[in-house]
């Protein structure tokens, strides 16, 4: 504060003798004019008045200058040391705290330590307990095998034994119960939906099988057909690819062939050939080529009438073409084509009852055997080949699925496939649908019966219904009620991995108690 105020007053000072240094200046000068010195005096002493006037008046200044200054600064350091005394009353406040904190810190830690070694002393006395147990329970199992005369290898396995037979028993009593619950609802319902759906459509009892016979005017039109030196019949099995058979048929000749369109071209050929009477090389190739678009053009129009008569739209003109081609397919003598519009039909009225797509169902119904338009050329099932035609032509998911799960070639994920696996069991199991060959017939009988045979505990089998019902005697007292229900299921698995048959085989086990005794 003090260097402050003497900067002042040297300044004050300097400028007072800045004035009076021009005030003597101008004296000098003024005498340089006049001679009047008294007037130099006047001027000097008042120039000195004026000048401790000044002083006088910045020493003032200065001083309140220097006071104001100085209040500010006291007033400044009083704040400053109230914030440090607040500051240092909250350090020691936390520092109480810490303090505190350390102390609740130090006797938890105490008091871990003291559970810490009682815990190690529990687990300690545990150890030693569970050692005695040991030793008690070795003791114990060395004395019980002696007791016994078994190990506890053969103990063990013994009791597992029992506990399998009596966890046997309860599944098949759970199973059995299950089963009549179920059965119960389902039979009821799936026997109106499939008594509903074969009651709404009225289908052929007897399906069309493929002509392979053309008649002949006379007899004499069998030398006409062979042809000098046989280049006729020749021409006609290069033509068509089918082998030609004329014997002691009378007015008849026989065409043979794998490929059923081939044969039903061969056929419509060798007629026209007959009723027109030309037959030579020239002429068979000329009719050969028009039969075969003719065919052809058939073959798109019967798939496009399938399309049409069971209502299904958008189908890729390919996938339309091998429809068409079921129509000369047969399956059991029963025609391709008709079973599968009568499958599609079966497929909407059933999904119409379980309230789901019913057009995506006849879709899928109608497609479920294109497979077996493909030529033995292509390898796999029907099922898997016809499911990668519709997916290569843009069929749905659902469909693709149905097509492929419909003989168990794919586990049935969703309703749609197992409504196509009923749909198609149900057309090829209805009465007139399918003729099978008396030997497959008969040897699918032997297999039922060997099958079931085969368990242990069965005494007698017997296929009966064509094979669609197999019935099972068991011994009365090898087999128990819930043993019988086990075995029944056993005999179906097994039947199921085994065997391939159309539409389902019902098994029945029979056990029976008898008591016989004699009045005399």
């Amino acid at each position: 504060m003090l260097d402050f105020t003497t900067v002042v007053l040297f300044i004050v000072i300097a400028l007072i003798g800045g004035a009076i240094g021009f005030s003597i200046a101008k004296v000098i000068l003024t005498k340089e004019h006049t001679s009047e010195k008294d007037e130099a005096e006047r001027l000097l002493r008042d120039s000195k008045k004026e000048a401790e006037r000044i002083i006088k008046e910045a020493q003032v200044q200065a001083k309140e200058e220097a006071l104001r200054i100085k209040k500010e600064a006291e007033k400044e350091a009083s704040e400053r040391q109230g914030e440090l005394r607040s500051q240092e009353r909250r350090l020691l406040q936390r520092e109480q705290q810490i303090e505190k904190k350390k102390e609740l810190v130090d006797s938890k830690e105490i008091e871990l330590l003291e559970k810490e070694k009682k815990i190690n002393d529990l687990k300690q006395k545990l150890e030693e307990r569970e050692k005695e147990i040991d030793s008690i329970i070795s003791a114990q199992r060395e004395k019980l095998e002696q007791i016994s005369g078994m190990s506890q290898e053969e103990a063990k396995q013994e009791l597992l034994e029992s506990f399998e037979i009596e966890i046997r028993q309860d599944a098949g009593k759970l199973l059995r119960k299950i089963e009549a619950e179920t059965k119960a609802i389902a039979d009821k319902k799936a026997r109106e939906i499939i008594a509903l759906a074969v009651a709404r459509y009225a289908g052929e009892y007897v399906a069309e099988r493929t002509v392979s016979v053309v008649p002949l005017p006379n007899e004499e039109m069998k030398g006409r057909i062979i042809g000098r030196e046989g280049r006729n019949i020749k021409a006609i099995e290069a033509a068509t690819g089918i082998d030609i058979i004329i014997d002691d048929t009378p007015e008849a000749v026989l065409i043979s062939g794998f490929n059923p369109v081939r044969r039903e071209i061969a056929r419509v050929a060798l007629e026209r050939l007959v009723l027109d009477g030309r037959i030579h090389p020239a002429r068979i190739e000329e009719v050969v080529k028009k039969v075969e678009k003719e065919i052809d053009a058939a073959i798109r129009e019967a798939g496009e009438q399938a399309t049409f008569d069971v209502g299904v739209y958008g189908i890729h003109p390919e996938l339309v073409k091998l429809l068409g081609k079921l129509k000369f397919r047969t399956s059991y003598t029963q025609n391709v084509l008709q079973h599968s519009i009568e499958v599609a039909f079966l497929c909407g009225i059933m999904a119409a009852e379980l309230g789901i797509d019913v057009k995506k169902a006849k879709r899928a119904g109608l497609l479920h055997d294109i497979g077996k338009a493909v030529d033995h050329e292509v390898e796999g099932s029907h099922a898997i080949i016809g499911a990668d035609l519709a997916k290569k032509y843009g069929e749905s998911k659902d469909v693709v699925h149905a097509i492929a799960a419909h003989h168990e070639d794919v586990k049935p994920e969703s309703v749609l496939a197992v409504l196509v696996q009923a749909a198609d069991a149900l057309s090829g199991a209805r009465p007139g649908a399918r003729r099978e060959m008396l030997e497959s017939y008969v040897k699918r009988l032997e297999d039922l019966e060997r099958i079931a045979t085969s368990f242990k505990g069965v005494e007698k089998s017997f296929a009966i219904q064509a094979g669609r019902e197999i019935r099972i005697v068991v011994n009365s007292e090898s087999i128990s009620d819930a043993e019988a229900a086990m075995l029944c299921r056993d005999v179906t698995k097994k039947i199921e991995k085994e065997l391939n048959y159309p539409g389902q085989i019902k098994v029945t086990v029979i056990r029976e108690t008898r008591a016989v005794d004699y009045a005399k």
